[in-house]
């Protein structure tokens, strides 16, 4: 989900920037910044990153500057006055003073605009501002679309590498019986000294007992399940990046099943690699919108 895009050009005598950036993030976070007087750009900025994007951190930055002239200070007094008050108020309740740098950079109190600017001016300003916000968001999108082809095939790799893990903890686990079994047996005969002295029958129903706690293999149904729904929705393409962050919560939720059942070091040692492989496929499913 990450990229970066940026358009700039220029209309009725005034030159103009707008740079987005995008960074990975749970949901959508949108935060505009454009100068003071354009609130109208801003709310449109954020109306069409709805439209276009479904996840990510995106920062968009306007810049607007008169051509051929710097244009005239003006101060906003009435908004200079109430930040002034604000500011003795909060010394008389001992705050530090305020430095008058601080004061000045409230938003809105300077405005560096041109006073030839006038309505007509604004509004052909703010058109192409906008057109040029969903020019840029494309590019963005773009960016971000030849970066999760790129992510697909990783994506994948991780999959392949979950199943092949899943195999090889069924293999593991049908040796579990005989190995519970030897086990057991060997336990046995640690304590009463011979194996003979206890009924093949009651080993046999100990060995069932403790197989039946062990049982993976409804986990292992269910790794295998969720391998080709992520495999589904590779395919599908599209926002599925919150769908896929639920099936890797899923994945991990097996694992530890499986590790936590496991009696066996070989199966134990599996189920570890196979959370290894879940977190690096969590961890790569952030980037995806």
């Amino acid at each position: 989900m990450t990229g970066f895009a940026r358009v700039e050009g220029a209309v009725a005598g005034q030159s103009w920037a707008i740079e987005i950036k995008s960074v990975n993030g749970k949901g959508l976070d949108v935060r505009c910044r454009a100068p003071v007087g354009f609130d109208a750009v801003e709310a449109a900025v954020r109306t069409l990153a709805a439209q276009r994007l479904k996840r990510g951190s995106v920062t968009v930055g306007v810049t607007v500057s008169r051509d051929g002239a710097t244009g005239q200070i003006r101060i906003n007094r009435a908004l200079l006055d109430e930040v002034l008050a604000i500011a003795r108020e909060m010394e008389g309740a001992g705050a530090a003073r305020p430095r008058i740098d601080a004061l000045l950079s409230v938003r809105g109190v300077i405005d560096a605009g041109d006073e030839a600017a006038g309505p007509e001016q604004r509004a052909a300003v703010e058109a192409a501002l906008t057109a040029a916000a969903g020019a840029a968001l494309e590019r963005l999108a773009a960016v971000r679309i030849a970066e999760g082809a790129q992510l697909a095939a990783l994506l994948a790799g991780h999959v392949d590498t979950i199943e092949a893990l899943a195999g090889q903890a069924a293999a593991a686990s049908a040796t579990q019986p005989e190995t519970l079994r030897a086990r057991l047996e060997a336990q046995v005969a640690d304590i009463l000294g011979q194996v003979p002295s206890l009924p093949p029958e009651r080993v046999a129903q100990e060995v069932a007992l403790l197989v039946g706690r062990g049982d993976v293999r409804e986990e292992i149904d269910r790794l295998r399940a969720h391998v080709e729904g992520a495999r589904a929705l590779l395919a599908e393409g599209g926002a599925v990046g919150r769908r896929l962050d639920f099936l890797c919560q899923e994945f991990n939720r097996e694992a530890n099943t499986l590790c936590s059942k496991s009696t066996d070091v070989a199966l134990t040692r599996i189920g570890l690699d196979l959370k290894a492989a879940i977190e690096q496929l969590r961890e790569q499913v952030q980037n995806v919108e």
